[in-house]
């Protein structure tokens, strides 16, 4: 990859993007922003398997799940993604399900839950795809009863996001920076949902870029940019483990979607109507049966620190999902609940693990996987683990941004 490979993001919209990402004014009950679940400290992730959203208090590994009538009624149900390259030119989906894409079934360039409600003027597919966090009830929504924004996606769901741009709108300094960052922007009343979109895709697309690892060095023509054992983790990579069938081109993705017979735990993102609690990923944005568990192939930059691995974070090391890849079925049957990285939540405890538990779910989800068991002995196991470690980028971690200590509402920074 190279910078080519993006499009050009405005300064002063990606600077103005940065206060919006950490400002939790986008929060239904103003508690919670983007960054606390894709926080700086921990490569653009949170360190866990499965998210601490509304009700939650602090950041990474240490978030706990809160306390008395604030304290979280549901886990996020799935793995929050880091944002590394989400803004280059050629990704065409996003989230674990690809229900953000780009399609023109709904006549306006994307194909989203917001069907045709989707706002007119984003930038693009990171713009669109900041929109749904704001209206989910368990990441920042919060429950309908308690704020206007939970409640009004249970109406329809553009209906949140007015509300949400009315509020920094009336913030005077957001309405100076919007005006500065934003040509059509001349009045605060001019400011919509989508120049706030566009402000939070120009900071992700610009400040989470990476493409200055040793593999690229490598591939650069660099011959000492990789030590030995990484040198032959690549041809692994690329050969006797099959890693490239999916991994493929500069992103590192085919950005297609694959059944790996993860172990399945946590509330799942159910359909609606669904009796059992479970995940069926792709499936429930596209209701076909083939696409049943499986999920979209992840980007592998700086994939060594954004543990734990698996569209729910089921493994907790680069060692753990290389070896369930190779094995699926084998790693399935071992698979153990304190892999996890969950914060204690007691009043959860008894249905975190429901599904892992249902016999009729745990043979679905195991008869569909699609990669092939392929042997490979310890020391290339070991080889392979340090190849992925040879994806860590350099200079490009040092934040471009540095994380504000205020912004804009006052309120308090992750």
């Amino acid at each position: 990859m190279q910078p080519s490979d993006f499009p050009v993001f405005d300064d002063d919209q990606a600077r103005l993007g940065q206060l919006l990402f950490f400002d939790p004014i986008l929060s239904g009950n103003r508690n919670i922003s983007c960054a606390t679940c894709h926080h700086p400290d921990h490569a653009s992730a949170d360190g866990l398997s499965l998210g601490i959203g509304e009700g939650g208090a602090g950041v990474g590994p240490e978030r706990t799940t809160g306390e008395g009538a604030a304290r979280i009624r549901k886990r996020i149900p799935r793995n929050a993604p880091a944002l590394w390259n989400l803004g280059a030119q050629d990704v065409e989906v996003l989230f674990h399900d690809g229900r953000v894409s780009r399609s023109d079934v709904y006549e306006n360039g994307f194909s989203t839950p917001a069907q045709e409600w989707l706002p007119e003027g984003l930038s693009g597919l990171l713009a669109v795809q900041a929109l749904f966090p704001m209206t989910s009830q368990f990441e920042m929504a919060g429950d309908p009863v308690e704020n206007q924004v939970g409640g009004a996606v249970y109406d329809r769901i553009d209906n949140v996001w007015p509300i949400l741009a009315k509020r920094v709108r009336g913030i005077p300094a957001y309405a100076a920076l919007f005006i500065a960052a934003f040509d059509d922007v001349n009045d605060p009343l001019d400011i919509t949902i989508a120049h706030i979109a566009n402000a939070l895709a120009a900071y992700e697309g610009l400040e989470y870029q990476s493409f200055d690892s040793p593999f690229d060095a490598y591939i650069a023509g660099d011959d000492s940019a990789l030590t030995d054992e990484q040198a032959t983790g690549l041809g692994l990579f690329y050969g006797k483990a099959g890693c490239a069938a999916c991994h493929s081109g500069p992103l590192l993705t085919d950005q297609r979607f694959h059944a790996l017979m993860l172990p399945h735990f946590g509330p799942g993102r159910t359909r609606t109507w669904d009796p059992i609690v479970r995940d069926v990923g792709r499936m429930a944005v596209s209701d076909r049966l083939d696409d049943a568990y499986r999920f979209r192939t992840p980007a592998l930059r700086n994939v060594a620190l954004t543990a734990p691995y698996g569209h729910n974070g089921a493994y907790p090391t680069l060692e753990g999902i290389v070896r369930h890849h190779l094995d699926p079925e084998a790693r399935f049957a071992d698979w153990r609940p304190e892999m996890a990285r969950l914060p204690a939540a007691p009043w959860l405890t008894g249905s975190d693990f429901l599904p892992l538990q249902d016999k009729l779910e745990r043979a679905r989800l195991s008869a569909r996987y699609d990669i092939a068991p392929r042997a490979l002995t310890d020391n290339e196991v070991s080889q392979l683990v340090a190849f992925l470690h040879a994806l860590t980028g350099t200079a490009s971690l040092d934040p471009g941004f540095a994380r504000p200590t205020s912004v804009p509402s006052g309120l308090e920074v992750d």
